[in-house]
């Protein structure tokens, strides 16, 4: 994210599961194959019109892999066990002379780099291990240069408002995922008829009578409803009510209707991943719930999992959300007291995201689940919410 907390792009990370995670698996090939999966085949889905960050390790970059792509929102990063010799300065003085954006991860600055820093566009400081203060007096010595400053593994607002201060341009990690309370933030109406419909969505069955009277009552929601309807290609008579249109869509594909509602009705002041997130924690939950012995409603799961970043997106405690919003107790024990199968699955997801094999493997068998479901349950997730995202597109 930029200083203004606008996602500018994404880093993409190759993972392979537990038993084949990215320490087993050559560094190259795992650049190779991820650049295969995501660049040339997927990049719409994966990036949208945002920047790729993607690692390049010493042997990718001297064979001139990065060359196979346009130089077009992609970052090539260096890593920082690549080694500063003259064949890798060559190499990145061409890359900078044919427009590629590139950056120094996990720098810690040396002398061996000086001569690589006039063709450097970003320069990532890894804030765990070359801390904010030290990276400042770098920084500054750099200040009035082309060169952007990326502070990485910000876990908290204080660490993102103190990196900003010394002169950080890009930030990344997990502080966005954290309640944040700036102000107390007034649940809009729109936002209100949004997470009531949500709700409503979540029950089986669903209760078409209230269905009707909510997006009725809702300007926005009662156009989209009706254009999203009649966009189809298989309407061939125009549909003019509700619940012409509800019928029509079917349980299914109105919760479809319904998250894309929630994703396309945000806040422009909040980061786009963090509605996509919410979406796809909520799936996540819906799909692994009906497969764990306790066999909790997967409508209290898909809720928990769609509520989980509530309390970042309106800048409102998660409990006094919460009191505004008819959910089921299993839902409230899981968001609030993080107790209940559904809690674990929640937690699950957030292991799985994170690449925390043994976690994984430790939550698995307390939900008594199979590890190989969890992995399938993420994978659909998170196909159905790429899906959710080409159509708002």
């Amino acid at each position: 994210m930029d200083v203004d907390k606008k996602t500018i792009g994404y880093e993409l990370l190759f993972r392979d599961g537990p038993k084949n995670s990215f320490p087993d698996i050559d560094a190259d090939l795992a650049t190779l194959r991820l650049l295969s999966d995501h660049i040339l085949t997927t990049k719409q889905d994966t990036l949208g019109d945002l920047t790729g960050f993607i690692n390049f390790p010493y042997q990718s970059l001297i064979s001139d892999v990065a060359t196979l792509f346009p130089p077009e929102n992609l970052v090539i990063e260096i890593l920082e066990d690549c080694p500063p010799t003259s064949d890798l300065l060559q190499v990145v003085k061409q890359l900078h002379t044919d427009g590629y954006t590139l950056a120094l991860d996990d720098f810690i600055p040396s002398k061996q780099w000086l001569a690589f820093l006039p063709y450097i566009d970003i320069i990532k400081f890894d804030i765990r291990t070359y801390s904010i203060e030290k990276a400042k007096d770098f920084i500054a010595r750099f200040a009035n240069g082309k060169i952007r400053f990326l502070a990485e593994k910000v876990e908290t607002m204080e660490e993102f408002e103190l990196a900003k201060q010394v002169g950080f341009d890009y930030f990344q990690g997990y502080f966005f995922s954290k309640p944040e309370v700036i102000q107390k933030k007034a649940l809009e109406p729109s936002m209100l008829s949004v997470i009531q419909l949500l709700t409503e969505v979540a029950k089986q069955p669903m209760d078409f009578n209230s269905l009707e009277q909510l997006i009725s009552r809702d300007v926005t929601l009662s156009f989209k409803l009706l254009s999203y309807v009649n966009s189809s290609s298989l309407v061939t008579n125009k549909i003019q009510s509700f619940r012409q249109a509800l019928v029509y869509l079917g349980e299914d594909r109105l919760r479809k209707f319904v998250s894309l509602v929630a994703l396309s009705s945000n806040d422009e002041t909040k980061p786009d991943y963090l509605y996509t997130l919410s979406i796809q924690r909520a799936k996540f939950c819906e799909i692994l719930a009906s497969k764990l012995p306790t066999k909790p409603h997967t409508s209290d799961a898909f809720l928990t999992g769609m509520f989980s970043l509530l309390d970042c997106l309106l800048d409102r405690p998660l409990d006094q959300l919460i009191t505004e919003v008819p959910v089921s107790e299993d839902v409230t024990q899981a968001l609030l007291e993080k107790r209940g199968s559904i809690a674990g699955l929640l937690v699950l997801y957030k292991a799985i995201e994170r690449a925390e094999w043994r976690k994984v493997e430790a939550i698995c068998t307390k939900l008594k689940l199979e590890q190989d479901i969890a992995f399938k349950g993420y994978d659909e997730a998170t196909a159905w919410t790429a899906e959710l995202i080409n159509v708002r597109q």
